[in-house]
């Protein structure tokens, strides 16, 4: 597949501007800034586009998102790029609407795929672990995309019925227990690979909050309400609810939209936030809405630390700062600090591993032109000379790391380092 033009385009004009303003990222930003174009995504026999995550040959929602997040703002520049976008996001409405429960899906049918315990079973499907994040991905990148290009063929029939998927089934899981079908069983596996109780999870109240089964990492949740995929939920039902309007004048699924997402942002205000005796008044990880709760942040995002990345709160927003400080801090359980880096980790890859989207969201989310400038060093010297960066590294050794191929960490990135080129980000 030929990489549209103007990607080539502004990795030249953006490697000139970095060479000024962050001389030791430049050398990175063409390897990570073409990763996901020049190796996940491909043209399907019917000519559409599919985006693989690296070194899985399957499509999330979340990460497919994520991947080609950068590359939105030159859409209006490049026909051909506007038309690999344009069938992504025909691509993630197809898919929710085939089962809006998974989270990851194959380019084709797949006989020896999808193969846990479940209430619904389809061969495209890779994987059905319900993920609150994987509803709000396809929202946000088809609007920003729309709000780029202005482009309304994007809003078809079945990105409609799309729109009315995702609240549907938000709605139904702020009842989990008494409204929803779903379970996941899967068997000779880690206990995080699978949902206890059944495979319906442990017990909730109603807090106005949306049931997720799995965290962005596709580890199970302790408890069902995860505090920043209900973040992310409120921004995506608000960017849905405008779609509902500009594409469709429908203000039927407008108002729900909008309704549901203040019932759960109230939701997060009054089971999400707690006031902590060293941090103050802070959000939590995860709640069940029965007075339990997990004080901790995971590398993957949606996290606690990309709350204003989703557009939830502002950085100097006052909860999110005492956040933010336990995160970066050693009373989060999985923030490390090491002698090559140290930064957020995650249970998924177990302990003294720290994650570069973690460093990436630190630096996009951080008002502190110093903290940006350590996070850039970090980041530019743990890629153990590959270029590119990974999933996961050992606090001590750069050397010792997951994920070679891992387009989402280049995406992000890639991502930070347009923002200082742009000047929106400063040093």
């Amino acid at each position: 597949m030929d990489i549209p033009k103007i990607l080539l385009d502004k990795t030249k004009e953006i490697e000139g501007v970095l060479k000024e303003k962050c001389p030791e990222a430049a050398p990175f930003f063409k390897r990570c800034f073409l990763n996901t174009i020049e190796t996940t995504v491909t043209q399907l026999e019917d000519e559409s586009f599919f985006v693989i995550t690296g070194d899985i040959p399957a499509m999330w929602l979340r990460d497919s998102a994520a991947q080609v997040k950068p590359y939105i703002r030159y859409a209006n520049e490049d026909e051909d790029l506007k038309a690999i976008l344009k069938s992504i996001i025909e691509k993630h409405a197809f898919y929710v609407c085939l089962d809006p429960y998974s989270n990851a899906f194959n380019a084709k049918a797949n006989p020896d795929s999808a193969k846990d315990e479940t209430d619904f079973y389809h061969e495209l499907i890779w994987e059905r672990k319900y993920e609150v994040d994987s509803l709000c991905a396809p929202l946000y990148l088809a609007y920003e995309y729309y709000q780029t290009t202005l482009d309304n063929s994007i809003f078809t029939e079945q990105f409609k019925e799309m729109l009315w998927k995702i609240f549907e089934t938000f709605k139904k899981e702020q009842n989990h227990f008494t409204n929803s079908t779903y379970f996941f069983n899967r068997k000779d596996c880690p206990v995080i690979d699978t949902l206890s109780n059944n495979g319906k999870g442990e017990e909730v109240a109603y807090t106005g909050m949306t049931w997720s089964g799995f965290r962005p990492s596709d580890d199970r949740c302790k408890l069902g309400y995860l505090v920043p995929a209900n973040m992310m939920a409120v921004c995506a039902l608000k960017k849905a609810a405008e779609m509902a309007s500009i594409g469709y004048e429908d203000t039927k699924l407008e108002s729900e939209c909008r309704s549901l997402a203040f019932d759960i942002d109230e939701g997060i205000k009054e089971y999400g936030v707690i006031d902590n005796e060293r941090h103050g008044k802070m959000f939590v990880y995860e709640t069940d809405g029965k007075g339990n709760f997990v004080l901790m942040d995971d590398a993957n995002s949606p996290s606690l630390l990309s709350a204003p990345y989703l557009g939830y709160v502002k950085a100097d927003n006052e909860t999110y700062k005492n956040t933010r400080s336990f995160i970066l801090s050693g009373n989060n359980p999985w923030y490390f600090e090491g002698s090559a880096a140290k930064g957020v980790g995650s249970p998924h890859t177990g302990l003294d591993k720290i994650w570069h989207i973690a460093l990436s969201m630190q630096a996009l989310t951080s008002t502190d032109a110093e903290e940006v400038k350590e996070c850039i060093r970090m980041l530019t010297t743990t890629d153990a000379g590959t270029g590119l960066m990974h999933e996961a590294f050992n606090k001590n050794d750069a050397t010792d790391f997951t994920r070679p191929w891992f387009a989402w960490s280049n995406s992000l990135f890639a991502e930070l380092l347009i923002r200082i080129a742009e000047g929106n980000i400063k040093l």
